[in-house]
């Protein structure tokens, strides 16, 4: 047996991500809390509930399962309306709870990554019409400040706001998440706004805290068309690709949002991203469909022969990992993969697909790209939005009704890499060992 290892850069951050409403439970005060409320929104018409207990102290546990398992940094997210429950009201005691969790981390040797916004609004913004309205990147600057500086002792690595692109996409274009609109002029307006209060809140990350580093994380879908000679398949596929996965980024760059049917001058977002957080998980093919003009003529299908998840929600392309980490290494910063995983509830396609992904990551450190870690979503099973507790991505496994944790072969696999800082043939012999020859090969 060839004996190897595809090593990683020395300082490399190995963690996983979780975010507030998905894992703390027993929030009644934002957006989604409501939306599980209203009938036919939620997969099963389940319920986010305790989720992982966090909030009643559960996170302890989770986080020294990451420590103990070799992981040396977590990825979280702050609620805000735990921490301005209403307009004229700060919580202090939520900010402690979360100093408390940020402290343990560095204490036990665990980098935070810290997000401000990861898909959940206050009730009371969402009343005022939310991120339609021209006052909320002012007031989400504002947040900003009362938590940078309650938390700046601790924390350097900073998300703006998570996926901006799906959170609009799902919120004002398919409807899938709250406020469930489907209107293509809101949607301008509200990535109009999204970029405004990054950029504030940007500015003001960097005022607290001049030598933190922040920047936004992207949900990177990588598009090829479905047939490759057909000039058709490419119009859609353009299309989306600047709308989805370019538009915010570049706009951070230049200042210039491009939204096709759309183009805006922001200068103030000229230069706003210190790092790229990609978060990448599947693959599409994109053909050109006539009658489908509700969804921008086009079909999107997995490519053939790829192995899908559970509810057909992912399918395992690394090599659209490739195309996510080449996309982001022309911005010429650092990269962060800040999420990457699949839902497996049998845990027997999540080895592979783990292993089979960080070596693209590998490949793109080896081409000196300037990775900096890599985020595997998620530490454990969480409500995952509108499709409930249908899906399982932790790499520990959760009973809802018990809280119960279990250890899956993932968290073994995960752990050799972290802890060896690299994929060794040894370990993939061992434990993925049906994927041996792919990476390690004979000749």
């Amino acid at each position: 047996m060839p004996e190897a290892i595809f090593q990683f850069p020395r300082g490399f951050l190995w963690g996983s991500a979780t975010a507030a409403h998905q894992v703390e439970g027993g929030n009644y005060n934002n957006n989604w809390a409501r939306w599980e409320e209203t009938p036919g929104r939620i997969a099963n018409g389940q319920r986010s509930g305790l989720a992982c207990d966090w909030w009643g102290g559960r996170w302890l546990e989770d986080l020294e399962r990451a420590r103990n398992s070799g992981q040396n940094a977590h990825r979280l997210s702050i609620e805000w309306s735990r921490v301005q429950p209403a307009p004229d009201r700060w919580d202090d005691e939520a900010l402690a709870k979360y100093a408390e969790m940020l402290r343990w981390m560095t204490r036990n040797g665990m980098t935070p990554m810290v997000t401000l916004h990861h898909f959940t609004d206050p009730l009371w913004l969402t009343d005022s019409g939310g991120w339609e309205n021209e006052d909320t990147p002012t007031l989400f600057a504002r947040f900003t400040r009362r938590v940078v500086k309650a938390l700046k002792d601790y924390v350097n690595l900073w998300v703006t706001i998570n996926e901006p692109n799906v959170y609009v996409m799902s919120g004002w274009v398919d409807g899938a998440f709250p406020p469930g609109k489907q209107d293509l002029k809101l949607a301008a307006r509200v990535m109009t706004n999204l970029i405004t209060g990054h950029s504030a809140a940007y500015r003001v990350i960097h005022e607290l805290q001049p030598e933190a580093r922040a920047g936004i994380a992207t949900n990177y879908r990588s598009l090829i068309p479905a047939h490759p000679a057909s000039p058709l398949d490419k119009l859609p596929l353009g299309f989306i690709n600047q709308v989805f996965n370019r538009a915010f980024n570049d706009c951070l760059v230049d200042g210039k949002l491009n939204l096709v049917i759309k183009k805006l001058n922001l200068p103030e977002a000229s230069g706003t991203q210190d790092f790229i957080g990609l978060n990448y998980y599947t693959r599409d093919l994109v053909s050109f469909e006539l009658f489908k003009p509700g969804a921008f003529f086009h079909e999107r299908t997995f490519p053939a022969g790829a192995a899908v998840s559970d509810s057909n929600f992912i399918a395992n392309v690394p090599a659209g990992m490739w195309d996510g980490l080449r996309w982001a290494h022309g911005f010429g910063i650092p990269i962060i993969v800040t999420e990457n995983g699949i839902e497996d509830s049998s845990d027997t396609l999540r080895p592979r697909y783990l292993v089979e992904h960080l070596h693209q990551v590998w490949r793109a450190a080896n081409f000196n790209y300037q990775l900096k870690g890599y985020f595997h979503w998620s530490l454990v099973d969480n409500f995952e939005w509108e499709r409930g507790w249908t899906q399982r991505f932790g790499l520990w496994g959760l009973d809802v009704e018990t809280q119960q944790r279990s250890r899956r072969l993932s968290v073994d696999v995960y752990e050799r890499i972290c802890r060896e800082n690299g994929i060794s043939s040894r370990m993939v012999a061992e434990l993925v060992p049906a994927i041996f020859d792919n990476l390690f090969p004979a000749h």
